[in-house]
């Protein structure tokens, strides 16, 4: 039986979720902790019991697992590799405060390595140094702990993954703790089946994360795709995307489209669309740069200029405006199969959808973002969108699996799925009706898919 594990950036954003509908960080780490002791006291009782803590939220789970340790009958001390001014998450700080009251436990606070002096003879060693936070090599102190860790003859506890365990792929960061026992939480981490002989016997607890969390939508998602900017950034390392839209009626749509891409924060965007609707856009913008096609809709005369674009951009955006002319139709299946084979993300609204609705036919793109409302999931799967939302969620997943495609359902409550998962999206309102947010959702998704984040 395959066990399913969570890579450290999704247990993270599941975290941000969970804090998002009420499930605070510091009951988390309360739940985690107290595992961790419960773990030890199922196999031993009233035995000396060393907690080596850093400053991270590891280190969190760490002291909240020594006060139940004492509460459970351990003879329990405490060692902080770190300063206390360097404990930055709130609720870290708050257990370690609540830890310092409690004068029966003793406590040490290690900031240098010179000063690393940790007992000796103790019975169980908890090592809650580092958890999937990790960046980088270990460095001094907490690259002394560790070997010290090691060279102790107690059975060691590693707290969610052993301290210098890459937790997604395993690896070494320099050095690792050995342990005997690895009580993770909610699933295990993707790195820890490479890291067996640092991992000892792994032992999975949950802490309090229902299984509705893992499918709302939320500010965890955000953060799953969002990039890190360095100084060393280059234009162009954000994405270029092209947004293919605009008729004579909707000059407006594309441009609503390419400045929400802009403010989601790819670095450029281009606007593909007929002659006069390209001036007008032009002039709604300075940074909007269009790309002038001939006539006043989309066309397959309009297909060659087109081509010569994907090979400068990162993702393409189509449909926003586009009108629903039987050349635009074509023009639509042409430029779809100009895509095809390229590792070219593309998202379908609007008329681009509706346009390929009628096609039929999957095509073979390596990442296909589709935005229907209910109606124009209609046009794709032949029926009326169910109004019980499991029943909804159900043929969105299907119809995403048959096209090969990510469907983003949009309504009262969003659906979402690639054809595996499905993901609900409950942060909508009655305001959101109004013309255009459709355009400004296919701009942030293309700005996504421009990043290289997946579908």
């Amino acid at each position: 039986m395959t066990v399913e594990t969570i890579s450290s950036r999704r247990m993270r954003a599941l975290e941000m979720n969970a804090e998002y509908f009420g499930i605070s960080a510091l009951q988390l780490m309360e739940s985690a902790g107290r595992a961790v002791a419960e773990e030890i006291g199922s196999r031993t009782e009233g035995e000396r019991c060393l907690v080596v803590c850093g400053c991270g939220r590891n280190g969190g789970d760490g002291f909240v697992a020594a006060r139940h340790l004492a509460s459970l009958g351990f003879d329990v001390v405490v060692t902080l590799v770190g300063s206390e001014e360097a404990i930055r998450d709130p609720s870290t700080r708050r257990n370690w405060e609540a830890l310092r009251r409690i004068a029966e436990i003793p406590k040490a606070v290690v900031r240098d390595s010179s000063l690393l002096s940790m007992p000796r003879d103790v019975d169980v060693i908890v090592d809650a140094l580092l958890g999937i936070g990790i960046k980088g090599d270990v460095r001094p102190p907490l690259l002394q702990a560790i070997r010290a860790i090691n060279e102790m003859d107690g059975f060691k506890v590693a707290v969610d993954i052993p301290s210098g365990i890459n937790p997604d792929t395993g690896e070494v960061m320099g050095e690792a703790v050995r342990a005997d026992l690895t009580v993770t939480f909610h699933r295990p981490k993707t790195g820890l089946p490479n890291a067996k002989e640092y991992t000892g016997e792994v032992v999975v607890k949950g802490i309090g994360l229902p299984p509705p969390i893992e499918r709302y939508v939320g500010p965890g998602d955000v953060y799953l795709v969002t990039k890190e900017r360095v100084p060393e950034s280059h234009k162009g390392d954000f994405g270029r995307l092209l947004i293919v839209g605009g008729s004579e009626t909707y000059s407006g749509a594309p441009a609503l489209a390419a400045l929400a891409a802009l403010r989601t924060g790819v670095d450029l965007t281009f606007i593909a669309a007929p002659e006069r609707t390209a001036y007008e856009i032009a002039s709604l913008a300075p940074d909007l740069i269009t790309i002038k096609l001939r006539g006043d809709s989309l066309n397959p005369r309009n297909v060659p200029v087109i081509r010569s674009w994907l090979g400068r951009v990162d993702a393409v955006v189509m449909g926003p405006g586009l009108g629903l002319r039987k050349e635009t139709t074509q023009a639509v299946t042409d430029i779809l199969s100009e895509i095809e084979g390229r590792d070219l993300p593309v998202l379908l609204d609007a008329d681009g959808l509706k346009a390929f609705a009628e096609l039929k036919r999957t095509f073979n793109i390596s990442k296909l973002v589709l935005t229907p409302h209910a109606g124009e999931l209609m046009l794709l799967t032949g029926r009326k969108a169910p109004k019980e939302l499991s029943e909804r969620a159900s043929q969105v997943r299907d119809k995403a699996k048959e096209v090969k495609a990510t469907i983003l359902l949009k309504g009262p409550v969003d659906v979402i799925s690639d054809g595996l998962e499905v993901k609900y999206n409950f942060t909508g309102n009655p305001g959101m009706t109004v013309g255009g947010t459709g355009d400004t959702l296919s701009g942030i998704i293309g700005a996504f898919l421009a990043q290289g984040f997946g579908a």
